[in-house]
């Protein structure tokens, strides 16, 4: 994501400002992927398309994503606070999964 700079030994999200380490914990190779689900429980995989659940303001922008909008083919991302990777009209997005229903 473009709003992504590093700082130091983490990765910082400069719309929210969560912050997660570069590296993974060494252990982390050989584990079975983390199951990521939607707002109302359904596994969300790579290429799904989701609806946004309510009106998300962009930090450090006037841009908010309106509740209703619809995203088409996601990428599930293994690092930090924010597991969907996105390409709206209004530019490319790292959401949490909390915030999205499975269409």
């Amino acid at each position: 994501m473009e709003n992504v700079y590093q700082d130091g030994a983490n990765h910082v999200c400069a719309d929210c400002g969560h912050e997660w380490p570069m590296v993974t914990a060494a252990g982390a190779e050989g584990e079975e992927a983390t199951v990521v689900r939607d707002a109302n429980g359904n596994v969300l995989a790579d290429g799904d398309a989701v609806v946004l659940i309510k009106d998300l303001k962009v930090k450090g922008s006037s841009t908010t994503l309106k509740m209703g909008t619809k995203v088409k083919s996601i990428r599930l991302v293994g690092s930090g606070d924010h597991e969907v990777d996105c390409r709206m009209e209004a530019g490319s997005f790292m959401l949490k999964a909390c915030f999205l229903k499975k269409v």
